[in-house]
């Protein structure tokens, strides 16, 4: 693959990520399965580390965890 197209198909799977993650963590209705998302993910990986010039701050790949949903109860600790 050349650079130009690995730039792209990485511009693709980032948003493509970034749409599925809101869809899972933010609204809790996934449209594809763990195993698909797996898949981008893995791809895109496979990506970054051979054009590491296309590996951003922003991308899914360098993110770790997410925001709670707002239906979670917040619990206090009596210890910290």
């Amino acid at each position: 693959m050349d650079k130009e197209l690995a730039r792209a198909r990485i511009e693709e799977l980032k948003k493509t990520i970034n749409f599925h993650n809101h869809r899972y963590y933010v609204l809790d209705d996934p449209v594809i399965s763990d195993a698909e998302y797996d898949g981008l993910m893995r791809e895109l990986s496979d990506l970054e580390r051979r054009f590491p010039e296309f590996l951003t701050a922003d991308s899914p790949t360098q993110r770790v965890g997410g925001e709670p949903l707002p239906s979670f109860r917040k619990v206090v600790h009596r210890l910290p």
